[in-house]
């Protein structure tokens, strides 16, 4: 049990025989540091398998009973949650370290470097093993601090800006957490998780908002941790810090967006039992990631640099995973969330490869294309895309409803699981039409397989995953129920996804054939204006400097009044 405390250390142990070494011989002792950090990602492996088998381990170096207010308690509560997180953690920084060992060996800040990556990995594993909310906004805060940090080059006008900005707004953010966790212990009266949620379930308390007004404190509680949720995992409106964060090496953005912007969906995982409590916030989770996916995607389509492409789409996964939260399938966020921060990862350690080429080879990553290879896709390789995206998938829900009588109309639950199914098969089969000089026959293939993959895949999710996280599957219905929409809302929401799907079928079979595709004017000029607004970040950077104008001369204004009064 008390092994488990040296998974956390091991990455410190690491970042002081790295700021230790001397110029002479710091890559021998960045060696040994990798060392550790792998020793780490192992212990957290046995970890995940020992609590699997023999349930959570909880290590506290002080009595919860006898704990003053204004102490920090330490201690560790690693259940499965855990356990998957620290696994994730310290590979994708086992992954980030070794890289960038040789990735910055000629940069003059080199111990520094990697004294942070190390530091980023301590405090991330430490963060999502607490054993109460006081240590867990601990490490959030340091977090905070270590992404200012890592933007690394702060002689650079651009990085310093953006650190920032990174800096300020997660302020923001942290207040509402931390305002949310004094709340939590006004009305529980315990920080400790396992306490906490036995209280919450126990009895429903209110708060008062103001004399003759109270609200759920469970609501209000998640409303305000969901804020902060939301700073951390860069969503609308407060998503503008991570676009400009991209100044900072190639290797602390693939720690960032594989490891670090996971933080909010942590926390919601972590506090799903209080979060399933409160439709409101689970309602406002769906709103808000929803709309963080639609900006995040659109944005990213537009953008030409690659890592700005890169920082918006993890934006729009982000936005992604939080509707999940929203929708109740809080097993399936955290299966995203691994499988964006394993993609993502490896995305961005390649980048700089793919920025070579495009240097090197003028013509990459564009080809020349002729007006033959554009109509040179066949009748089959449209049906199969029809087939596989729209038609299989209907026989399947009807199949389900009809022969095997599941009740989907009544599980609202089961119905997300195949929308997601559908929607991510869609996705991946649209992009398979793009292929040009393929025969027909091998994209149809290709396309026949990517549904099975995916099928698989979301099965293997929902079923192991969703047993493996949560094995109560009262628990798993209940989140599903706190989750429910109205069923006109609902159903009007698979009816607008099914039709942006037919119709982008129809839209890329038509410009695939070149026939025209007739446009109302005004919806013209509307495209237009979008377009530019989406290329400029919906202006959010400006926005919010004229907010910040704003704030400074209403300061010195009442600055100005004090000093009146004062002298009255």
């Amino acid at each position: 049990m008390w092994a488990a405390l040296f998974i956390p250390l091991l990455p410190l142990v690491a970042a002081l025989v790295v700021v230790c070494a001397e110029d002479s011989t710091r890559y021998a002792h960045a060696k040994i540091a990798a060392l550790l950090m792998g020793a780490a990602c192992v212990g957290a492996a046995g970890t995940l398998y020992a609590v699997t088998i023999s349930g959570p381990i909880t290590l506290q170096f002080y009595n919860p009973a006898t704990v003053a207010s204004l102490t920090i308690p330490v201690g560790f509560y690693i259940d499965r949650l855990s356990g998957v997180m620290m696994t994730l953690i310290s590979a994708v920084s086992l992954i980030i370290y070794t890289y960038s060992v040789n990735y910055m060996y000629q940069d003059r800040h080199y111990r520094r470097y990697l004294t942070l990556i190390c530091l980023t990995d301590f405090v991330l594993l430490c963060m999502v093993s607490s054993a109460n909310l006081m240590m867990l906004f601990l490490f959030w805060q340091l977090l905070s601090y270590l992404l200012y940090m890592l933007a690394h080059n702060h002689s650079h006008r651009q990085t310093l800006d953006g650190a920032y900005k990174t800096f300020t707004v997660l302020r923001v953010a942290d207040m509402a957490l931390l305002m949310g966790i004094i709340l939590t212990y006004q009305v529980y009266g315990t920080l400790e998780i396992p306490e906490l949620f036995a209280r919450a379930r126990a009895s429903a308390h209110t708060v008062a908002l103001w004399p003759g007004m109270e609200i759920d404190a469970a609501t209000a509680i998640t409303l305000l941790m969901f804020i902060g949720a939301m700073g951390k995992s860069a969503q609308f409106p407060l998503h503008l810090w991570l676009p400009s964060s991209l100044f900072a090496p190639t290797p602390v953005h693939g720690l960032l967006h594989a490891g670090i912007i996971n933080a909010g969906g942590f926390l919601i995982n972590r506090m799903a039992p209080l979060f399933g409590l409160s439709s409101v916030t689970l309602h406002v989770a769906l709103v808000v990631g929803t709309v963080t996916a639609v900006l995040g995607a659109s944005m990213m389509l537009v953008q030409s640099d690659i890592k700005k492409t890169l920082g918006l789409s993890t934006i729009g996964q982000m936005g992604y995973m939080i509707m999940e939260c929203g929708l109740g399938a809080f097993s399936l966020a955290v299966f995203h969330l691994i499988a964006h921060g394993l993609f993502k990862a490896t995305v961005f350690l390649n980048c700089g490869n793919v920025i070579q080429k495009a240097r090197v080879e003028p013509h990459f990553p564009h080809t020349d294309r002729t007006h033959h290879q554009e109509e040179e896709l066949s009748n089959l390789t449209w049906s199969t895309g029809v087939l596989t995206s729209l038609v299989i998938p209907l026989l399947i829900l009807l199949v389900t409803h009809g022969v095997l009588h599941i009740p989907l109309l009544e599980s609202h639950g089961t119905v997300i699981i195949l929308f997601f199914i559908w929607i991510t098969s869609s996705q991946a089969i649209l992009t398979l039409t793009r292929l040009r000089a393929v025969a027909s026959w091998k994209v149809s293939s290709t396309m026949l397989l990517t549904l099975l993959f995916v099928i698989f895949i979301y099965l293997f999710a929902v079923e192991s995953f969703t047993a493996f996280l949560y094995p109560n599957p009262n628990e798993v219905a209940a989140y599903y129920k706190a989750a429910d929409l109205p069923d006109w809302l609902f159903d009007l929401l698979l009816v607008g996804a099914t039709g942006l799907t037919i119709l982008g079928w129809i839209y890329l079979y038509l410009k695939a054939h070149g026939r025209s595709v007739w446009i109302p004017a005004w919806v013209e000029k509307i495209r237009h204006r979008v377009y530019v607004a989406l290329i400029n970040r919906l202006y959010a950077d400006e926005c919010y400097g004229r907010l910040g104008q704003v704030l400074l001369r209403f300061v010195h204004w009442v600055d100005k009044q004090e000093e009146g009064w004062s002298r009255r």
